[in-house]
């Protein structure tokens, strides 16, 4: 986990008229101060325009109309010969704040600050007489202010240090005795541009290993069934609850073992993070082994109990669990429920319904040594049978505040199967349809899938 920083601030969207870039550790950049508008605020003693010498913002109405503000940081600002006639590219002023250590930069380094000018010279917090480190004051103020471009100030003698501190995380530096208002409005202007295009590349660079990683972590998650040679098919739908997430503490699979058994699960982690999802691949992936070994039922469920206790990161972490292992005839199959909602069934002729739930065992990692019982089921010549997490059940109706409850999926599957919709068509309408009377995104995972076999 990155360490915290002492003040984040995010340059407000507002002032450009779009939503800001994010910075390399993750904030927010300025965007272009050609297009921005400061926000008036109370003047501040520290604080001038630069167009007009001696004015404040109050008395010139400047502020409103100030694309910029610099903030300087230098232990002598008044003498600097820097600070009048700084304009940004349209001609407007650019508003500069005055801080004569880093204590009072801290005070008014707001959210309207697009710019630092820091003199190197300044000594760190807790460096007052000196140190080994000549950057160690920029590398506090990166600290201190990570989503904001920063200038270095050094002196004509010193451009080494300069060319160091742009190296360390500087956009820019300048030289005291080569400035003029003229060179600095230009390198400030740059300074902000620079930033954000670092910002968007960082983030650009960021997006691609984190696709890497959710494409690894979704090979494992979202399998590959494997049912060569068997007649039944195959459908899933899978929808994670978090925000911008790709997947989830759900998992599922098929397989087909050498005796022709189809054997299908699925299962739910509680929690929807990442090591939830990464727990949801292991059981996934240990399932699959112990089945492809000849391990069904209650030995089975057993075994991925005791995966699971030495797996997971909290003792308090359980997970639910349905297992279906369906003879080579495919007209019956075994069931095993752990704490997990039962399979829908769908046959010809009749109303799609719950097999029996009556046996379901605790899930798995709730109590130690348990049993879950195998229940025999008689599937038919013909039929569906449709696997599910609870987040398909437990989502809103309307603004009622009522879930949907299996008894309502029920009732939305037989209604779905009436208007012909099967296989694929038939969950994604299922899915659609339950997001729908939620009023918008389900906050839980989503999966479902289905088996079925013609006549």
């Amino acid at each position: 986990m990155p360490a915290p920083v002492p003040r984040q601030r995010a340059i407000p969207a507002a002032e450009g008229g779009q939503a800001p870039a994010a910075a390399p550790n993750g904030g927010s950049a300025q965007d272009s101060p050609e297009a921005g508008v400061t926000a008036a605020r109370p003047a501040d003693p520290s604080e001038h325009t630069a167009d007009r010498p001696g004015a404040t913002p109050e008395r010139t109405g400047t502020a409103a109309a100030t694309n910029l503000t610099l903030l300087l940081i230098e232990d002598d600002p008044g003498g600097s010969p820097i600070v009048p006639d700084l304009l940004d590219q349209s001609g407007k002023p650019i508003r500069v704040r005055t801080a004569r250590n880093l204590t009072e930069a801290g005070r008014l380094l707001t959210d309207d600050v697009h710019c630092i000018l820091l003199d190197l010279a300044l000594p760190a917090p807790g460096r007052a007489g000196g140190g080994d480190d000549e950057l160690a004051v920029l590398k506090h103020v990166l600290e201190l202010a990570p989503r904001h471009a920063v200038l270095a100030l050094t002196g004509a003698d010193d451009a080494e240090r300069g060319a160091a501190a742009v190296r360390v995380g500087a956009q820019d530096y300048l030289v005291r005795d080569e400035l003029d208002g003229r060179l600095l409005s230009r390198a400030i202007r740059y300074a902000v541009e620079r930033k954000r295009s670092d910002s968007a590349e960082r983030r650009l660079a960021e997006g691609r290993v984190r696709a890497q990683e959710n494409r690894r972590l979704e090979r494992g998650l979202l399998p590959t069934p494997l049912l060569d040679g068997s007649p039944l098919r195959f459908a899933a739908r899978y929808r994670p609850g978090r925000s911008r997430a790709l997947l989830g503490g759900d998992f599922y699979d098929v397989v087909r073992t050498p005796d022709g058994t189809v054997h299908a699960m699925i299962g739910d982690v509680c929690g929807h993070g990442p090591d939830e999802a990464a727990l949801g691949v292991e059981l996934r992936i240990a399932w699959r082994a112990l089945t492809l070994a000849g391990l069904c039922g209650d030995r089975l469920l057993g075994t991925l109990q005791e995966v699971l206790e030495h797996e997971r990161s909290d003792d308090e972490i359980f997970a639910t669990l349905c297992t279906v292992d369906i003879a080579p005839d495919g007209r019956q199959a075994g069931l095993c429920l752990a704490g997990h909602p039962s399979p829908l069934l769908v046959r010809p002729g009749a109303p799609a319904r719950l097999l029996p739930y009556d046996d379901n065992g605790p899930a798995l990692g709730m109590l130690p040594g348990s049993r879950w019982p195998r229940m025999q089921v008689d599937l038919g010549a013909e039929w569906g049978l449709m696997l599910y997490t609870d987040g398909l059940i437990e989502g809103r109706v309307g603004d009622t505040g009522e879930r949907l409850g299996q008894d309502g999926m029920v009732e939305m599957i037989r209604r779905q199967l009436s208007e012909g919709l099967r296989g694929e068509e038939l969950l994604r309408a299922a899915v659609h349809e339950v997001r729908a009377l939620n009023g918008g995104e389900l906050t839980d995972d989503v999966a479902v899938l289905l088996l079925d076999r013609a006549g």
